[in-house]
């Protein structure tokens, strides 16, 4: 089972990258509990802003870019975080998005996250993110994760719960849907389909 974390952060070290390793840790933890065997990788799409301009404007990816958007349509579940900037996703996080086939992520189960500075812009994640991958028909999880920068290292109080307690709620309902998603095999081609016959042959 693979799990995907995309990270737009656009500094090291960042905030959006340590909370979309969290998410996936979180995640990935559950299936674990369940009996899940899961492979987590984290694209980080800053070393990638070349790629997807130029992708934009000729309609070729690099090989890079290519590799990045086979392993967000090819996983059984996928985060997504962005930096907040002007109220909104990162411009660098919806290019990257525009790239992706718009049938490529139906189904499949969606972690959506957010950074910012105040917990005012939370309401990105709802207005925004949330919307995107409906558009692109994903199953977007009931929990979204927004982490604001007095959020970290937080346990909340008796009225909200804290980010650690949102990373874990939102880590097991993504976990949940990956569980109850059937797995797609990868279709054999020609060539491993012979070899697997010539395997099985038995010559005496």
């Amino acid at each position: 089972m693979k799990l995907v974390a995309v990270s737009a952060g656009l500094s090291t070290p960042s905030s959006t990258r340590l909370l979309a390793d969290r998410l996936a840790e979180s995640a990935r933890g559950e299936l674990a509990t369940q009996g899940h065997d899961v492979e987590t990788e984290v694209i980080e799409l800053r070393e990638l802003a070349v790629a997807v301009a130029n992708n934009l404007l000729t309609g070729f990816p690099s090989p890079q870019l290519a590799a990045a958007i086979d392993a967000v349509t090819s996983a059984q579940g996928l985060i997504a975080v962005t930096p907040v900037f002007t109220a909104s996703y990162s411009g660098l996080f919806k290019s990257f998005f525009d790239l992706i086939d718009p049938d490529a992520l139906t189904g499949k189960p969606v972690l959506v996250a957010a950074t910012g500075g105040t917990a005012r812009h939370s309401l990105v994640l709802e207005h925004a993110l949330r919307p995107l991958f409906a558009y692109l028909r994903a199953t977007v999880v009931a929990t979204a994760v927004y982490a604001a920068s007095e959020d970290w290292g937080s346990g909340g109080d008796e009225y909200t719960e804290g980010l650690p307690a949102r990373i874990r709620r939102a880590g097991g309902e993504l976990a949940g849907l990956m569980a109850a998603r059937p797995v797609e095999e990868t279709p054999e081609d020609d060539v491993t389909a012979l070899e697997r016959q010539l395997a099985d042959l038995r010559f005496d």
